[in-house]
Formats: structure tokens, sequence, C-alpha cells
């Protein structure tokens, strides 16, 4: 049993201690410091009488993950794909790809909108954040990709063989990536979004326009909700849907953390990994049973 668990919160550390004790090889793959690491102080945590910084708890999750043999992929997740026989999933990141037979997401809840006059308006109806669900309602048109860094491009990719057209639009920023010359790049800073009942333009802050049929967002990193959208997984008011066990809809992903909603905290993430590493390692052990 090889289960990945994406994020090294407390959600995702916690899921693999308990997956690993429970016989999975385990890997977790982690862009690096979360949210918790921002905490200046933890009061109010079990087994602590005196304050700790959210980075030190961070850090000793990590540390105690890695005294039970887990493994730590440090690397930004991009996408997560299933095998055509539905037993597998494949984890694409910046510098690789790795197989598993089940995956926990615990990487936060954060999708990372942009604050411009329009993108509310015009979300599902020209303003889009996920590149694989929706590229092929744009096969031949002109569409934008918001964003200057790894996944910013790795959606530009995706949607490049079906668009007509494709910029990357970086808002004022200068690119984090090489890009392609296949595809576009545009370093001025947006102004608004216009149109009628679709989305037809990119307004600069300079008053210049571009005509546009649709733009996909993909500002910084992929986070839980970026992820679980791609894989097809249900989401209901701004979380990952799960069930009493963590289980998504999709068999062999689970989630915990702050991407599942409700409160947003630690020992709260603890829980939720714990029963989703207890739940991934008893689901696939029932699995192996039957194909025997």
């Amino acid at each position: 049993m090889h289960v990945i668990i994406i994020g090294s919160g407390p959600a995702g550390i916690s899921a693999a201690l308990y997956a690993r004790r429970g016989g999975a090889d385990v890997t977790i793959v982690t862009k690096g410091v979360g949210t918790l690491a921002a905490a200046e102080w933890i009061e109010n945590y079990y087994g602590f009488p005196e304050p700790i910084t959210g980075a030190e708890l961070e850090q000793r999750g990590i540390d105690g993950a890695k005294r039970l043999g887990v493994r730590f992929v440090w690397d930004e997740a991009l996408e997560i794909r299933p095998s055509e026989d539905g037993a597998h999933f494949q984890v694409q990141t910046v510098h690789g790809s790795y197989v598993a037979d089940g995956v926990v997401l615990a990487a936060g809840a954060q999708r990372k909108k942009i604050s411009l006059p329009g993108v509310q308006e015009f979300e599902g109806r020209g303003v889009s954040y996920c590149a694989i669900c929706d590229a092929f309602f744009y096969r031949g048109k002109k569409v934008a990709v918001v964003g200057a860094g790894e996944y910013a491009l790795h959606e530009a990719q995706t949607l490049q063989p079906h668009v007509a057209s494709l910029s990357l639009l970086t808002n004022g920023q200068e690119p984090a990536v090489m890009v392609p010359d296949c595809i576009a790049v545009n370093t001025r800073r947006i102004g608004s979004l216009e149109g009628d009942r679709r989305l037809r333009q990119i307004v600069f802050s300079d008053d210049t326009r571009m005509d546009v049929d649709g733009i996909f967002v993909a500002i910084g990193t992929a986070g839980s909700m970026e992820l679980a959208r791609k894989l097809g997984i249900l989401l209901h008011d701004g979380r990952i849907a799960v069930g009493d066990h963590m289980e998504t809809n999709v068999p062999g992903v689970y989630a915990a953390g702050d991407c599942a909603g409700g409160l947003l905290q630690v020992a709260k993430a603890v829980y939720e990994g714990a029963e989703a590493g207890l739940s991934i390692v008893r689901y696939l052990r029932q699995r192996s049973k039957k194909a025997r």
C-alpha cells in the first residue's frame, strides 16, 4: 500500500502517522511552510503547558513523521489523475510524478482569487479556476491565464492544445518560470473585466484592452480545492465534501483539515487527519481482499 498525502500541516502529518502505523508506505508531498508556521503562538493545544510557536509545532510534527519512516517530497503538487483501471493515482508535481494507491488531500482550503471588478460577476461565464475541467468549453477561443508561477504555467499548457490563442497575464509581476514561445506573456496590471452576459474584455490599468472569451485564475500554488476539482470531487459551500470517515466521492481519495471546512483549529485538523489515515488503510486492505 502506498499512500500519498498532499500537505505537511497538522492534518497531513496526522494522516501520515496513522497510515504509516497501519502498515502503509507513506509519502508526503509538500511545498514547504504552511499556515500553521505563521501563528506567532499556540496556547490552546493539548500537552504544551507553555506557548509554542506555530513554526516549532509544525517542525515537531514533521520530525515525528520522519522518525516513523514517512518520506517527504519537497515539491509543488500540480495535478492528481486516476489511472485507467481506477486502481491508482498519479500525482504530478513540478519536478516529478508519483504513483499511489490512495491519496489524502490536506493542503489547506484557500482558493487563490484575484480581487478585481468583474471577477465575481463573470465566474462561470468566462472566469474559471480549473483548466482540465473547462478546457473543452474554450476550444478555438481566445483565452488567458492569470498567474506568474508553475501552477499558472501548468494550467496554460493544459489549455494550449485546445484554444486559438493563449496569454499568460502576470498582473504586474515578472514570470517566475520559463514560458514557452507559444504562450504570450503580458505583464501589465489588470484593472477590470468587462462583458455583457459573458466576459468579453480584459481592461488593463493603462486603459488598453484585450478581447478574450475566458480567463483562468491560477495564482500561487494549487491547494486541496484546486486538486479536488480536477479529480471531480464534490465541493460544498467552499469546502471538500467528505463523509464520516473523511472519504470523498472518489474512491481512494480522502480529505482532512481546513479543506474539509468547520473549525479551523489544530486539534480538529489532527483528529481529521487521524481518521483519514486510518480510513484509507482500511479501504485499501478491503480493496486488496476483493481483488484476490
